[in-house]
């Protein structure tokens, strides 16, 4: 009789419901929401999850580590408008997923090690996956860069 009395009590808990699901759209991004039908960063509950950023090869210029910098500091510029469209910044990330077209290559690495640790300077540092893949979308990526956020909202 025990077993079906405490089966009874946990039946009768209400079952704990999904967060629900949250579109961010930084203004003036609504394009990426109407052309390619995906949000910038989604929230779910305390976490939010950022789609990836492309920062492109500098088209009309040598690659080199000013060039690179430059792409890549364009790409954490669009990582904080998201950020900041959300209510957190680089300080509330977990975690950081890069995909990168050529991340053995000394120059690009260097180039984005120092924009990288320009928005993440101290501790604690998020996790980090950095990924080589043969190609991005679109055909000038040099390096993709998502994030995971971990931002409780303000209790009201």
């Amino acid at each position: 009789m025990l077993i079906a009395c405490a089966a009874l009590a946990f039946a009768a808990q209400p079952a704990p419901s999904a967060p629900a699901i949250e579109a961010i759209v930084p203004e003036g991004s609504e394009w990426v929401l109407e052309r390619f039908r995906f949000s910038p960063a989604v929230r779910a509950g305390d976490m939010i999850y950022l789609s990836g950023v492309v920062a492109g090869r500098p088209e009309g210029e040598a690659p080199g580590q000013d060039a690179y910098e430059a792409q890549f500091e364009r790409a954490f510029q669009a990582l904080a408008r998201t950020l900041d469209a959300a209510g957190a910044d680089f300080s509330d990330v977990a975690e950081m997923t890069t995909y990168h077209v050529d991340f053995a290559d000394e120059t690009h690495r260097a180039a984005f090690m120092a924009v990288k640790d320009r928005y993440m300077p101290a501790p604690p540092y998020p996790a980090w996956t950095a990924i080589g893949v043969e190609r991005l979308w679109p055909d000038n990526g040099l390096v993709e860069i998502r994030l995971v956020v971990y931002a409780p909202r303000d209790s009201e």
